[in-house]
């Protein structure tokens, strides 16, 4: 073996080596830190705005300041493009903002000396958007421009499953439009090159999938929607026994795609109840709320009674999780407390107490009549109604519509100026009762319609006529207390009464004179089955004062006015002086 031997460097050279590598490292040190000056490698800008050799806050502040100086240009509509479809979106409302010390987080990441040194970089901003806010916005012109997915779903016609495939659509997909646009705005913003309005960012439209699959639809209708539907699930409940039926199942197996395409079975709670309509009918008690009524001619509470029902919402869980299994199969449905919306509590909270006023008017012929029936019918539909405090009565909305199918006859009413038969004829009178009850009770006036002509039977202008839907009479109960509407009647009179507890000492009425008299002319009209005589009556203008007293004194006084026709005198027959 031949052994080499270097020359040994002499003792001054090794010295002068030593030196030169210490002015080396201390070079390289103080190169290293004038590159990481501050806690941003020098050389860094954001949107033009240099950041380098900053300290966290400085670089924070800067970056801020800059975002400021430029807040109007970053709040105007940004232009986009979907496919071939134009729009602007608004900054604000999808939520489009720089997240300043996110960028600046990333804008301090470190680099190698020699980069920070002598190199620059522009780091992108860290951009925010709401997504919603943006798929929202997006939706419409998305749709306009791509090709809508087929979503998949199994449907039922009957108890028989009927799957619909996926098919692939044209769309945006969410993460590469909120990158296509968080790199397509703000542009720049800093000294080196202003503002800079971006450009039309071009959102790409890419095929997009259903996640579930045509494999996926075949599975479930195999092992979900075929065995659902094979066989009822028996269901127990406090010791009874039902059964959900098949058709059931179907009505209430959701087996449709989510947005994203992917179908997660559920059992619809809302679709299960309505499909069990006849079974939770035998089962489940309704609550009954609770009213005030006349015991013995004095208000009484009645109380309120709670209910029973199924708990449809863990009964659908229940089902969702035996579906899929071979028959038999069974599930517990839980039985739960339906209080009352209006309690034992509340009724008497009501302070119903006392009688506040009382109106009676009077008629011929006894109740074997139809007009008069017709006042006795609809009596009965308001005796017991109940008006809450800051509610308003709406006799058409009380009792609907008033025609044959709900007992109503045949008999006069104004039509084209003179009586004729009509369906529901003399409800008026009860109108005229129920609105004079009101008033004398002082209660607020919402609306009401005198008649067209004055009938002796009713006081004048503070009277009442109806024709259903479009004349109704309503008061509002601008009390704080309830108020209990009491009729009655008997062979000559229909009476409406008020009980509650007293606001007023005492409503009375003040008239005016009557003015503008008119005289009725004379009609003859042809006889036949619609033709009813009449008597003229005068027709005038007249005032009402409704007068509200409280401690002995008059507290307010309210004004009504009405102008009556003259109601023309009918003769069923020719006029004699065509002859």
């Amino acid at each position: 073996m031949k052994i080499i031997k270097l020359p040994r460097l002499s003792r001054t050279l090794v010295l002068v080596l030593a030196g030169v590598l210490a002015v080396l490292a201390s070079g390289l040190g103080a190169t290293t830190a004038y590159a990481y000056a501050g806690d941003v490698p020098r050389g860094t800008t954001v949107l033009g705005v240099d950041l380098g050799a900053k300290s966290h806050d400085a670089a924070r502040q800067t970056l801020q300041e800059a975002l400021e100086q430029h807040a109007d240009e970053l709040a105007a509509p940004v232009p986009v493009r979907v496919g071939e479809v134009e729009l602007e979106l608004d900054p604000a409302e999808i939520g489009l903002a720089v997240d300043v010390d996110a960028t600046v987080a990333a804008a301090a990441e470190r680099v190698g000396p020699f980069a920070a040194l002598f190199g620059t970089r522009d780091v992108p901003p860290v951009v925010t958007v709401d997504e919603e806010a943006l798929e929202e916005e997006l939706a419409e012109p998305a749709a306009e421009a791509g090709a809508s997915m087929t979503m998949p779903e199994i449907t039922f016609e009957g108890t028989e499953p009927v799957p619909v495939y996926p098919e692939p659509g044209l769309g945006l997909d969410q993460e590469q439009t909120v990158q296509a646009l968080a790199e397509g705005w703000p542009q720049a913003l800093g000294d080196a090159g202003g503002w800079r309005q971006p450009g039309v960012v071009a959102l790409p439209l890419v095929e997009i999938h259903p996640v579930t699959t045509a494999e996926e639809v075949d599975r479930l209708v195999t092992e979900v929607a075929e065995p659902a539907v094979a066989a009822p699930v028996a269901v127990t409940s406090d010791g009874q026994e039902w059964q959900v039926p098949p058709a059931a199942i179907a009505a209430s197996l959701d087996l449709t795609a989510d947005k994203q395409g992917e179908i997660v079975p559920r059992i619809d709670d809302e679709a299960l109840r309505e499909a069990l309509a006849e079974e939770l009918d035998e089962i489940e008690t309704a609550p009954v709320d609770a009213t005030v009524a006349l015991r013995s001619g004095e208000p009484t509470v009645v109380e309120s009674e709670d209910g029973e029902a199924v708990e449809i919402e863990a009964l659908a869980d229940e089902l969702l999780a035996v579906v899929s299994e071979p028959a038999p199969r069974t599930v517990a449905a839980e039985m739960t407390t339906v209080s009352a919306d209006f309690t034992t509590a509340d009724a008497e909270d009501l302070g119903i107490r006392e009688q506040v006023s009382s109106f009676t008017t009077n008629f011929e012929g006894g109740l074997s009549t139809p007009r008069n029936h017709n006042i006795a019918t609809v009596a009965d539909m308001v005796d017991g109604a109940v008006v809450l405090p800051g509610e308003t009565f709406s006799l058409n909305g009380y009792t609907g519509e008033r025609g044959y199918d709900e007992g109503f006859q045949d008999a006069p009413v104004i039509l084209d100026g003179r009586l004729q038969p009509a369906v529901g004829g003399g409800i008026s009178q009860f109108t005229t009762t129920l609105f004079n009850a009101s008033y004398y009770a002082g209660l607020e006036d919402v609306e009401h319609h005198p008649h067209s002509y004055h009938y002796s039977r009713y006081p004048a202008v503070i009277e009442a006529t109806i024709f259903y839907p479009s004349l109704d009479m309503q008061f509002r109960n601008d009390t704080q207390y309830g108020v209990l509407i009491d009729t009655s009647y008997d062979d000559d009179s229909i009476t409406v009464s008020m009980w509650s507890t007293k606001v007023w000492d005492d409503v009375t009425t003040e008239w005016s004179d009557r003015r503008e008299v008119t005289e009725p002319e004379r009609r003859y009209v042809e006889p036949d089955d619609t033709c009813i005589e009449t008597q003229g009556i005068e027709g005038f203008t007249q005032d009402a004062w409704r007068i509200f007293h409280r401690d002995g004194i008059e507290v307010n006084r309210e004004k009504f006015t009405w102008t009556y026709s003259a109601q023309p005198e009918v003769i069923c027959g020719e006029d004699p002086d065509d002859d």
